[in-house]
């Protein structure tokens, strides 16, 4: 009787779906922050041999959501407060970037996008509907990233907020300011609108600037995803 034939495709495809439910795992906090990831317990619950699993670890590794140590395997990652504010200066640059090329392209289809998102977004402002707010504020960044037609730069930063959401998502339900945000992306819009691409790029910046500085507010406790023990953190407060 004649096997049948491996095909390495099937392999991948076998591979993509296990890195997706691990980084489920991770990013909804099912996985905490630091637990380690047992290569024989995940092939065991999703029906896999361990090889799969094993090339997903590796991958989330790269991306930043997972760390590979020596003696003790996969584990969730942890981030410090220093390593929170890099990031965000990282996507403070990139995304003042895509809203200045935004501007600067002035296509009518997008700037209608960003219109009807202003107005849903003012709206669940009126009702502090703070989660469809969320939503709506991950769409308009989305929107202007992805109209950016900067393809390395809408990679990193997709790369870069995945990884922040190892701890923003302790603030989903937290969301605080939201009338100063809104005003934020309001102001966003204007350069867009009028075509300025430095007033676009200036307001970019800002809202991501504002943005940590009010997530940081919100650290009145340890979060899950944030490492206890960070060395910048005493120099956070004037901040």
């Amino acid at each position: 009787m004649q096997n049948k034939p491996f095909h390495a495709r099937e392999y991948a495809t076998l591979t993509t779906h296990v890195e997706r439910e691990i980084e489920r795992r991770v990013l909804t906090g099912e996985i905490a922050a630091g637990a380690r990831i047992g290569e024989a317990l995940i092939a065991e619950e999703l029906g896999v041999s361990r090889g799969p699993v094993r090339e997903a670890l590796r991958s989330l590794a790269q991306s930043g959501l997972v760390e590979i140590l020596p003696n003790k395997g996969a584990i969730a990652r942890t981030i410090g407060l220093g390593e929170v504010k890099n990031l965000y200066a990282l996507r403070g640059a990139l995304f003042a970037l895509a809203c200045q090329e935004v501007a600067r392209r002035h296509d009518n289809e997008t700037v209608t996008l960003l219109r009807e998102n202003m107005s849903a977004m003012r709206a669940a402002l009126a009702c502090d509907d703070k989660e469809a707010y969320y939503r709506l504020n991950v769409d308009f960044h989305t929107a202007i990233i992805n109209h950016s037609h900067n393809q390395r730069a809408i990679d990193v930063y997709h790369s870069v907020v995945k990884e922040m959401h190892l701890f923003r998502r302790r603030g989903l339900s937290n969301v605080p300011n939201i009338a100063e945000s809104v005003k934020e992306h309001e102001t966003i819009l204007a350069g867009i609108v009028v075509g300025d691409p430095d007033a676009a790029r200036e307001a970019g910046r800002i809202h991501i600037e504002r943005g940590c500085k009010r997530f940081l507010g919100t650290l009145t406790e340890e979060p899950s995803g944030l490492s206890k023990t960070d060395p910048q953190k005493t120099n956070l407060a004037g901040h």
